[in-house]
């Protein structure tokens, strides 16, 4: 399936993870304006990489372990105007982090990881790859983030409400910790569904992360004007 946005094209050459509103609103929301190096982690066909080099001027290093994303993945970067600046690696998250220059060496991570520990797995198995956590544990990410991550720099995802308590539980063992939590509501007046959430190497003391909200759509259907604010520089009707 391919998708137009105002600066760049994504086609994902059915390699298991189309455009989806999740990667959006992280490739929007993320901190990325003054980063110089961006690590994806898991890029798919690249979106998040893509939306990332719009809004910086960093160099990005994307790693993706499937073979055919990694083609969709390649194939869009070279079409977009920022091909000098994406590096795609073909590889396992954890195969990369054994490279010595990349520990340590990015100043934000961005990711939009597989997420359903438990459950039936999708039928198509790139897909399921995409969605489920067999090839990418939480435990796993966090390592990765931790040795690939600078001193003070940060990392950006987003993750499902049901799966916050276990990636909570994963994270207070880590060497990371929250710095910022934005709650994701899809409609005025439900719950949310969804966690964009930073993290960062912890330090002593801890500081409480900061709290926030954000709501997608209104009753009516359309976008609030904070959603239109995020993605009114990537999608073409806004």
């Amino acid at each position: 399936m391919a998708f137009t946005f105002k600066q760049f094209h994504i086609d994902d050459m059915n390699c298991g993870m189309a455009v989806g509103t999740d990667s959006v609103v992280l490739g929007a929301w993320a901190q990325l304006t003054t980063a110089k190096s961006i690590l994806d982690i898991g890029a798919g066909s690249g979106l998040l990489s893509l939306m990332a080099a719009q809004r910086s001027q960093a160099h990005i290093t994307s790693v993706e372990l499937d073979t055919n994303a990694a083609y969709a993945c390649q194939h869009n970067f070279h079409n977009s105007p920022w091909a000098n600046r994406l590096t795609l690696v073909n590889c396992s998250i954890q195969d990369f982090c054994q490279q010595t220059k990349y520990q340590g060496y990015f100043d934000h991570i961005i990711c939009n990881p597989p997420y359903f520990e438990q459950g039936t797995q999708a039928i198509q198995s790139q897909r399921a790859m995409a969605r489920h956590t067999d090839s990418l544990s939480f435990t796993a990410l966090l390592d990765a983030i931790h040795v690939c991550l600078a001193p003070q720099g940060k990392a950006s995802l987003i993750l499902p409400m049901q799966s916050m308590a276990r990636f909570d539980e994963i994270l207070t063992h880590s060497q990371l910790n929250f710095i910022e939590i934005t709650n994701l509501i899809s409609i005025v007046g439900k719950s949310a569904n969804r966690v964009l959430c930073v993290l960062a190497h912890k330090t002593h003391p801890q500081m409480a992360p900061k709290l926030s909200d954000i709501t997608i759509r209104e009753r009516s259907g359309q976008y609030t004007q904070t959603m239109v604010q995020l993605i009114q520089d990537f999608y073409l009707k806004y």
